[in-house]
């Protein structure tokens, strides 16, 4: 089933009957967001009414109570407290639910009546998150807008995505059949956009939009929000990109309560510099998540070693989205690979990041207009580790550094100094979580500011030293001088005490309770007012000197530049410690179609492996070669064997080779692949009403419609979902496809056999099997890919470990010896003949469809073609075959050779 995005229930439709002033409050904020919960400021608490109590009480297991009444209806009511909002929060987006923060805008005046007025300050959806209780610290955060320029063309798509946290914006312009892709790639919290154009399984997260404004409209908003006057200065887009771009933004200046957080230039995402990976196959490959919806068990997981958050989302963004950019894929290279020859200065500065805090992050909280304390000590931590490790690279200077690395020095040196000067002078050692708390800035910063504190301070000092004054002057030991909310500072002595001051002159009775008298005089109202101008004053100051500091990194364009290198080095880091496991390589990339691996290893099955107790339990390392002349592999051997594990091991290589990462296995050299098919394990999509065959047949489609010769394609067990025939019939030619007409890598595993028969006809095939041993009665999977085909599935094998019952297993094997008995006597029904098709229907080998003319092939393709005919000529024996049979396999040869003479086949009569 998809998950359903929840809903809020109805709120009363209009106001009726009387109200109180809060209550008529509360209905206008409601019905600015009447799909989000309103969290509505009541001193310190958030409180939620009606419908939305209901939803909040049930979703977040707190108490429902009720608060006065409408209609004559008591009013459903729950609250959070202010302090610990944060919590419930994070349960509440978790849920899928958006939340509308009113908090209250107006400092309360003396003598006023009615409520405070309160604001919508924010609404807080899963896409729109900044704070770091909400976010996960190593992820992406990503807000997308899906929009289609018209109701005719809804093939043609515009797509823009944000991360507001670190204000990144891309644009795409897409098709509608390369959605899917882009949506796992991304794996955004939100989308925007008309359902109707997102595939039914993202339901749960989809925002419903179906703005469309044109092309004038978008381009306004565009070039607001960028301050630029043409669309040109930032870069050329397409209407469909402009568009979704507007879409964005005024959503994301809605959940600001209309102000827009800093955002950084908008990129062009073109799909030409990345390699293809559908959704099916990033299942496959559990790359970002796993199969079970975790992290752990992950290629990723497997394979980072990052020291800071924003290095370990770099780092993520490498493996999932692979270049085929060969000049890019060899920059990370050098870079990682000269930080391994330098193993003592990479130290140092790995040492120098884990000091360095989120910048990103925290300008992202900057610029929303809600920075704390620690915001502004991020921007000073993070530039105080670029100055270190600029010193650290200087001393590096005289040797081969590889460009990526003298950019990353480049992008640091002296690039915010003046900046990192006015922080460290102005910033505490020790701050506050609030603004409101105070302590933000350091003494000796403003001169205005220390005399405001210094006046304070000393009033204080006052206080306290006409007290004891006062005390002994009423002879009343117990005298205090408080300071309350609504008197100020005043005298305060027990209530026998009090009856005694009554009679002095120059004291007033400001207020008397049971066990208390308080009692204000002239000195005492004096002071109490320059102390709360001083301290008042003192507060205003230090805000306005918070917010200057605040706005000064918002204005230095440079910590873009320095948190992103500080992200890279972080990232090439963590390639470079892998490389000190001593069992990985740098892969040898190039522009042709090589594909060699020498003792390659599936590196999240031997993570795993080292996690458990026994750590020593060695993984098997495999060879694989896919060269042009042998570009397809046909793997046979039982279940358990290690097959699927030997599939997905080479795909990985070939995500992290082309991420730019190091490879665990011996030696690597693999040509550029354009689109990656990995096709292993099978699952049912009830929720879409699919069978597993159908998922089955779906994937291998999509394999079929889009692989190249450029492409590697991966699969297991094509056709095991229907009858014999019928899924032999498909794999069959499925294989002949992959290997003629698409002539991509491949690696084909297979339970059928019978695909042996292949070997003689597809010359760029090669046979691979799982190495069994049989022992004692007992067979030991040795997880070794050797040459040849399996001559057993060992299927009553598997089943006895799985725990098969004795009686069933002797049943079954008794069942086997008659088939294969019968079989033996009635030959192999299930090996399709070759020749068998001329007269069935159209194949690869029929008259009707002929293989690609020899004579405008190259010479590779017509030696390959020769080979195709001796082994045809090989397979003739004319004394057995019937004049039908001989006149159909006379033709098919003549058609192989068309390019040399034209031949036309007779209807057969």
């Amino acid at each position: 089933m998809v998950d359903q995005k929840p809903s809020v229930p109805p709120i009363p439709p209009q106001v009726t009957g009387k109200v109180t002033p809060t209550m008529e409050q509360w209905f206008s904020l409601k019905n600015q967001e009447p799909d989000a919960l309103l969290f509505f400021r009541m001193g310190d608490f958030y409180e939620l009414f009606f419908g939305d109590a209901h939803a909040a009480a049930l979703a977040l297991d707190i108490t429902l109570t009720h608060r006065g009444t409408h209609d004559e209806e008591p009013i459903p009511m729950c609250g959070v407290p202010v302090g610990t909002a944060q919590i419930y929060l994070s349960r509440l987006i978790r849920r899928g639910f958006r939340v509308a923060v009113a908090e209250q805008t107006e400092i309360p005046r003396k003598g006023q009546k009615g409520p405070l007025r309160r604001e919508i300050v924010r609404v807080i959806t899963p896409g729109t998150l900044t704070e770091d209780e909400l976010l996960e610290a190593g992820r992406a955060n990503t807000l997308l807008a899906i929009v289609a320029p018209d109701k005719r063309h809804r093939n043609r798509l515009g797509a823009a995505w944000i991360d507001i946290s670190t204000g990144t914006l891309e644009l795409l312009r897409l098709g509608a059949d390369t959605l899917a892709e882009l949506l796992a790639r991304l794996a955004p919290s939100e989308i925007l956009s008309d359902p109707t154009l997102i595939p039914a399984e993202h339901a749960g997260i989809i925002t419903p939009s179906t703005a469309r404004p044109g092309r004038e409209a978008a381009e306004r908003t565009v070039t607001a929000a960028y301050d630029v006057a043409q669309m040109d200065a930032l870069g050329d887009f397409s209407n469909e990109q402009i568009i979704a771009c507007a879409v964005l933004l005024d959503y994301v200046r809605r959940s600001q309560a209309g102000r827009l957080p800093r955002l950084a230039p908008p990129i062009d995402h073109g799909l030409d510099s990345i390699m293809g990976l559908d959704p099916a196959t990033r299942s496959s490959l559990d790359i970002l998540q796993s199969r079970d919806g975790g992290s752990r068990h992950t290629l990723f997981a497997s394979v980072n070693q990052t020291a800071t958050a924003a290095g370990t989302r770099l780092l993520a963004h490498w493996v999932s989205t692979p270049g085929t950019d060969l000049a890019l894929i060899t920059g990370r290279q050098e870079g990682w690979s000269w930080l391994h020859q330098h193993p003592q200065p990479t130290a140092t500065l790995r040492d120098i990041l884990k000091q360095a805090p989120d910048s990103a992050r925290a300008l992202g909280r900057i610029s929303s207009g809600r920075p704390l304390p620690r915001d502004l000590a991020a921007i000073r931590d993070t530039l105080r580790a670029a100055n270190q490790i600029t010193e650290t690279l200087g001393t590096l200077a005289g040797t081969d550094m590889p460009e990526r690395i003298r950019h990353i020095g480049a992008s640091l040196y002296g690039r915010a100094d003046t900046l990192l000067e006015r922080l460290e002078a102005a910033l505490n050692a020790d701050l506050p979580v609030k603004i409101e708390d105070g302590g933000v800035i350091a003494p000796g910063f403003d001169a205005e500011l220390d005399r405001q504190r210094d006046l304070r301070d000393n009033s204080r000092r006052l206080i306290a030293q006409l007290q004891v004054r006062l005390a002994e002057e009423y002879e009343i030991s117990n005298l205090r001088i408080r300071h309350h909310n609504q008197l100020g500072y005043v005298i305060e002595v027990p209530a026998a005490a009090g009856r005694t001051l009554r009679q002095h002159e120059g004291l007033s009775l400001r207020q008397g309770t049971a066990s208390l008298a308080r009692f204000s005089n002239e000195e005492l109202t004096s002071l109490n007012q320059a102390i709360l101008e001083a301290s008042e004053k003192a507060d205003q100051l230090e805000r306005h000197l918070f917010a200057d500091l605040a706005q000064h990194c918002l204005n230095t364009p440079a910590l873009d530049d320095i948190g992103l290198a500080l992200a890279e080095l972080d990232a090439l880091i963590s390639c470079a410690r892998i490389m000190d496991r001593g069992t990985w390589c740098r892969p040898t990339m190039t522009d042709g179609q090589d594909f060699a691996l020498h003792a390659c290893r599936h590196p999240v099955v031997e993570a795993a492996l080292h996690e458990q107790a026994a750590h020593d339990t060695p993984f098997i390392a495999n060879d694989c070669a896919l060269p042009p002349e042998k570009h397809a592999i046909l793997l046979t051997g039982p279940n358990m064997a290690g097959k699927s594990t030997f599939l997905r091991q080479n795909a990985l290589a070939v995500i992290l080779a082309q991420a730019g990462l190091p490879v665990p296995a011996q030696k690597a050299t693999i040509g550029i692949v354009d689109r990656l098919f990995s096709r292993v394990g099978a699952a049912d999509d009830l929720a879409r009403g699919r069978s597993t065959f159908m998922v089955e047949m779906t994937e291998t489609a999509a394999i079929l419609n889009q692989a190249g010769p450029r492409s590697l394609v991966v699969v297991d067990e094509i056709g095991r979902g229907t009858s014999t025939l019928d899924g032999l019939s498909i794999a069959w030619a499925t294989l002949e496809a992959l290997h003629f007409q698409l002539r991509c890598r491949t690696i084909f595993a297979t339970h059928f056999h019978e695909l042996g028969a292949l070997l003689e006809t597809l010359p760029r095939l090669a046979a691979c099997t799982m190495a069994v041993k049989e022992w004692e009665g007992h067979v030991v999977f040795q997880h070794e890919v050797r040459p040849g085909l399996a001559q057993k599935s060992w299927g009553l094998h598997v089943a006895r470990l799985a725990g098969i019952p004795a009686s069933v297993l002797q049943r079954a094997r008794s069942l086997l010896t008659r088939l294969e008995k019968e079989r033996g006597q009635t030959g192999q029904p299930a090996s399709l003949p070759l020749f068998e098709q001329a007269e069935t229907g159209p194949s690869s080998f029929s008259p009707d469809v002929p293989p690609p003319s020899v004579s405008e092939a190259p010479l590779p393709a017509r030696l390959e073609t020769l080979d195709a005919l001796r082994h045809e000529l090989d397979g003739l024996d004319p004394d057995s075959l019937s004049p039908r049979e001989a006149h159909t396999a006379l033709y098919h040869l003549k058609n192989m050779i068309k390019g040399l003479s034209e031949v036309d086949v007779p209807d057969e009569k």
